[in-house]
This record gives structure tokens, sequence and C-alpha cells, in this order.
């Protein structure tokens, strides 16, 4: 175990860090089917186009127009019940041996490691409990009063400035004794903020030097 006057914070990205490529459409083709998803996100072609290239406000408007289309009014319960099976799946399938073997090495530090994504807190709370990680944070969705999705966010999307927020949220609520140490890891350009925001910030995107986290270190080998 570490010291308690000395502790340390591990926070990694989820879809291009821990994983291949992005969670999100995989998981709502999985809950919606291929011919929903298509027929959804073809008619929001141009505002989630803009969103890619735009990142910021206009990506967080178009993914949330997209789960309004395809999650609004379904049960949360089933939705997250659903999710778990992908998440497993898809962690399997998907998972980075590199960055693995450096959130086990942390693991074995006895540093607390907490995954900080832009995906569904739903599904992102699956991937933490299966890789035996003390946290999770995510995109958390808004609920009716009958339990059912209302497909907008609850709260913003947890990507850019937020991302960084919640997780200084998430370090306030454990009490540390000090302020700990934070090492972050993360693959785009809405990891940025919380890199900027730790002690040890390593960019774990495949583009090096020429993707947008390359003023960050590289992820080491250990």
């Amino acid at each position: 175990m570490v010291d308690p006057l000395s502790p340390t914070v591990a926070a990694f990205d989820l879809d291009g860090t821990l994983t291949e490529g992005g969670s999100v459409f995989p998981w709502l083709r999985h809950l919606s089917g291929s011919s929903a998803l298509f027929r959804s996100a073809s008619g929001l072609a141009v505002p989630l186009l803009v969103g890619a290239v735009r990142s910021g406000p206009s990506a967080d408007a178009a993914k949330e127009r997209l789960f309004r289309a395809l999650l609004a009014g379904r049960d949360y319960e089933d939705v997250r019940e659903i999710s778990r099976d992908f998440a497993l799946e898809h962690l399997a399938d998907k998972a980075r041996a590199r960055t693995l073997a450096r959130l086990n090495w942390h693991l074995e530090k006895g540093h607390d490691v907490v995954i900080v994504s832009a995906s569904p807190q739903m599904y992102v709370d699956v991937v933490a409990q299966s890789l035996e990680v003390v946290g999770a944070v995510g995109t958390r969705l808004a609920v009716d009063p009958l339990g059912k999705l209302t497909g907008s966010f609850l709260g913003k999307n947890c990507r850019g400035s937020e991302k960084l927020r919640r997780l200084s949220e998430w370090i306030n609520e454990r009490h540390y004794d000090s302020e700990p140490e934070i090492y972050a890891y993360g693959n785009s350009r809405g990891d940025k903020r919380m890199l900027s925001g730790a002690t040890f910030p390593f960019n774990a995107g495949r583009l090096g030097f020429l993707g947008t986290l390359r003023r960050f270190p590289r992820l080491p080998r250990e």
C-alpha cells in the first residue's frame, strides 16, 4: 500500500487509450441494431460531422441528439443490463495490452486507479469493475421518474474541461490527507485538459508526435 500521506491517483481515458477505437457507436449498435443506428446517424450526419471536426460544444450537442433519437423512452435497468454484456465483450475484444500493462503497474504499486471517459457511466462502471480499479467517471444519462431514459445527459458530456472537473470532484470525494500526485493517460483532444492538470501526463495515442497530444510525454514502456 502507498503511504496515506502521499497518495497517488492514476486516471485513464477509455476509448483509444485502454481500448482500440471508440465504444459509443458499437454500444448504440448493440442496443438498437445496425439499421436503427444507421437511420439515426444519417439524419444527424451534418451535426455529427461538424462535431467531429470542431469538437467542443458542437460534438457534445451532436452526441446528445443521437442519444435522444436512440435511447429516449427505454427502460434504464434494461439498458444497463444489456450494456454490461457489451462492456465485457468490448473490453475482451478491444483491450490495448500496453496500456492495460501500465494500469496493472499502478495497481501493483498500490495507486488508486480511476477510469475517466466521455462514454456512458453505466458501462464505464462495468469496465472499472472488470479491471478491479477503484473508480469510474463517465457521462451520466438522465432518467425520468418512471425509470426511463430521456436520451439527454445528466450534467455535461464528460470530455475536455468537464473530464478534468469530474476527476477533481472524484479526488475530493476521497478525502485524501494530502494533495495526491496524479498520473493521467489519454489519446485525444478531449483528454488535453485532464492531462494538463496531472502531475505526470502521458500521451497514449497511436499518432505520437503527429497527434493532438504531441506536447505530452509518450506512454513509457514497463
